[in-house]
């Protein structure tokens, strides 16, 4: 039953009325009620039209909406509406056809996250979903998508943490470590990249709010009994000028020219590097990208992807950044075992 959220609540309000055996609702009366609540909710203005609600209920007793069994009560020349059964309402009304077919699609999608602790409800679901029918769902969309992935087990308990506001202590160990550190964290914002999972917020003993843990290097996490401590962090905002996660305090906002040969140049074209991603093409066999974002380590890896199929013409210290890593690389490949 595909509705927009204004007509949901249009329905739910003259559910309200039908039931409501204590008055007589004309249509003048469910104008009045449906005009008046979206007003205070903000979402309508002005008086909905009488055509509109006539087309409500139309829709209410089809059998794409609830089938509703509406009685017409004549008052002289007026008409006002009640349900049949003063007991029945759209709230309690099963599922129709089209909505559990609907339902299953979105479950379908969602099952991709089945494997992870969060989302084990999922594939219960499915099964109460399909009980009763003959038609066994099958997978037609996947996404990437790796519940092996170490640190995934606590995906749940830094969710439940973000939702409900609570401060943790996180046992953690850097790759350039070799003893883990603990941090005490007020997580704000759960962030996946590249197939791997971020936890965001503010650290205590570094005095940030972007604070970045990835969560493949958690080693424990317990609760901090400590206040919360909330952020004024825009994270669409935040997320909305960088590749990855990555954002350095030193970093400007910099537009970054790249040049791809042939081999290259429509992957790149048809699936952008980032949102800012400007193309325009050289001549047949070079795209030329510009992009407007803050460099940092997700970027230069990005770049390093494309191997000999992309050249850095600007910043010059990005180009040299990759040509001192491109240079790595090769001594690497030189050195003998």
């Amino acid at each position: 039953m595909a509705q927009n959220k204004y007509a949901l609540t249009r329905y739910k309000i003259l559910d309200r009325c039908f039931r409501n055996r204590g008055k007589k609702y004309f249509i003048e009366d469910l104008i009045h009620e449906c005009s008046e609540v979206l007003t205070e909710l903000g979402t309508e203005s002005g008086t909905i039209s009488r055509r509109q609600i006539l087309y409500d209920i139309a829709f209410m007793e089809s059998s794409a909406g609830w089938e509703i069994d509406l009685e017409r009560m004549h008052e002289g020349k007026k008409v006002y509406y009640r349900y049949a059964d003063p007991r029945y309402s759209i709230s309690n009304s099963p599922l129709t056809d089209v909505e559990i077919s609907e339902l299953r699609s979105a479950i379908q999608i969602l099952s991709q996250f089945e494997g992870l602790p969060q989302f084990n409800w999922i594939g219960e679901i499915l099964a109460k979903l399909s009980c009763g029918t003959d038609k066994i769902m099958q997978s037609v969309i996947s996404f990437d998508s790796n519940e092996y992935l170490v640190g995934i087990e606590y995906i749940g308990k830094l969710y439940n943490a973000v939702v409900n506001k609570t401060p943790l202590v996180i046992e953690y160990k850097p790759f350039s470590f070799h003893d883990s550190v603990k941090y005490t964290i007020h997580p704000h914002f759960l962030k996946q990249y590249n197939n791997r999972w971020f936890l965001l917020g503010y650290c205590e003993e570094e005095k940030r709010y972007t604070w970045i843990l990835a969560m493949d290097r958690i080693v424990s996490i317990s609760t901090a009994d400590i206040t919360f401590k909330e952020t004024n962090v825009d994270w669409n905002d935040f997320f909305e000028d960088i590749i990855g996660v990555t954002k350095y305090d030193n970093e400007t906002l910099t537009t970054v020219i790249l040049r791809f040969s042939q081999e290259s140049a429509h992957y790149a074209e048809t699936k952008p590097l980032h949102g800012s991603q400007i193309n325009k093409w050289i001549d047949e066999d070079t795209l030329e990208v510009k992009l407007s974002v803050y460099p940092n380590y997700e970027l230069e890896q990005t770049i390093l992807a494309f191997g000999e199929n992309v050249q850095v013409i600007k910043p010059e210290r990005l180009r040299t950044r990759i040509l001192e890593r491109e240079q790595r690389s090769i001594e690497n490949h030189l050195r003998s075992d």
